[in-house]
């Protein structure tokens, strides 16, 4: 999990710069994603870590923090493991 944490920590960097992102805070609401990047975002999450997001993966909630983004990583590996 740590692993993983640090690739979305990483790839969030390029966005939000020298500020220092918490974990449970909120990149929409703080302006750092525009619709744009949250496509990028979904892509690299299905690139990196070789998961399928589906239609019913796209809330906001989600992606919204680097908490919900490891969840997701997570729940969505451990489905993959388990078939």
């Amino acid at each position: 999990m740590k692993e993983n944490r640090e690739k979305i920590k990483a790839f969030l960097a390029r966005v939000v710069g020298d500020y220092d992102l918490q974990d449970n805070e909120d990149i929409f609401g703080l302006g750092f994603v525009n619709s744009m990047f949250a496509m990028q975002l979904v892509l690299f999450v299905e690139q990196e870590f070789k998961i399928s997001i589906e239609n019913e993966d796209l809330e906001i909630d989600n992606f919204n923090t680097i908490n919900a983004l490891v969840n997701l990583v997570e729940r969505k590996t451990a489905v993959l493991t388990s078939n």
